[in-house]
């Protein structure tokens, strides 16, 4: 596919936050640079990284690789830099550990001149710290399948990222720059701007959104190393205020504070019921019978009473 924009503007502005990434940001910018669509520029953002990530970028003699430093400000600060300074008529993302397919590019403007899409994503390859696709039992592959399920069969793309981000990734993000002015940048959150950002798109257009679920265009890398931490009750903490805020967006006003109320008495509910639960096991295993607070008596039996 051979295509030049006029006035030396690139079709495409490929944006790369990268953050200590040398193991990987060399296989992300060739997969940039070696895709089937030569006109683009790729804008890397060097958000403060210590190891060897810019020395790497820096390397690269191309003249559509643009590098920009920064000190450390979290990857949604990188994006919008780097979104700011691009150029293109369409705007892409990839994060420095990911991996573009060679015609990903193609594709996604395939898509979008035979659609008149406003933003395209795919499936996605997730793949192991050497690149290696992940076995289909692994749990994040069975995490996204159920996403990937429920979207299919209810057709319905809002519908869909209430239940789960089947979009997965910033790196899978694709839009005309029309449409990334007019969602804006992305917002302060440390782990979830990317599905807060696509709730956002489709509030501004869901019509022209289109998920090449059929197409896996995208290696997504998880990296071995990842274990449970502070970071896992943060993004659980957000989810749970981006799904509330953006149900409440395609709700009527005047229901919304039955709906907050609902919402809060089933978040308490369930509390107090993995709370009776480890009562009870606690005091199964120590042959115990267990003291549950009256009050939680008297709310299951209430429960009970009306089912």
């Amino acid at each position: 596919m051979e295509e030049t924009s006029p006035d030396g503007i690139p079709l495409v502005s490929v944006v790369m936050p990268a953050y200590n990434h040398e193991r990987y940001v060399a296989a992300a910018i060739d997969s940039v640079l070696n895709q089937s669509v030569p006109d683009l520029e790729l804008i890397i953002i060097d958000d403060g990284s210590t190891d060897r990530t810019g020395a790497i970028a820096r390397g690269y003699d191309d003249p559509r690789v643009y590098y920009h430093f920064q000190q450390n400000q979290d990857a949604f600060n990188a994006l919008n830099r780097g979104m700011e300074l691009s150029r293109g008529s369409f705007i892409s993302i990839i994060n420095s550990d990911d991996v573009y397919k060679s015609n990903r590019l193609e594709r996604l403007l395939d898509t979008q001149r035979t659609t008149s899409a406003a933003c395209v994503f795919s499936d996605v390859i997730p793949i192991d710290d050497a690149g290696n696709e992940m076995p289909p039992e692994m749990p994040w592959r069975r995490w996204h399948e159920r996403n990937r399920e429920y979207y299919l069969k209810s057709n319905d793309l809002y519908d869909g990222f209430l239940h789960g981000n089947y979009m997965v990734t910033t790196s899978n993000l694709f839009l005309t720059r029309e449409l990334a002015n007019r969602v804006g940048g992305f917002s302060a959150l440390r782990y979830l701007h990317d599905y807060d950002y696509i709730f956002r798109v489709l509030l501004a257009a869901e019509r022209n959104t289109v998920y090449l679920h059929d197409e896996k265009l995208l290696y997504y890398r998880i990296h071995s190393a990842n274990t449970l931490s502070e970071a896992a009750i943060i993004g659980r903490e957000q989810d749970r205020k981006i799904i509330r805020q953006y149900l409440l967006a395609r709700c009527p006003p005047d229901t919304h504070a039955y709906i907050n109320t609902a919402v809060d008495r089933l978040i308490a509910l369930e509390h107090e019921l993995i709370n009776v639960r480890n009562r009870l096991s606690h005091a199964q295993r120590n042959g115990k019978t267990p003291s549950i607070p009256g009050r939680i008596v008297h709310k299951l039996q209430s429960m009970f009473s009306r089912g």
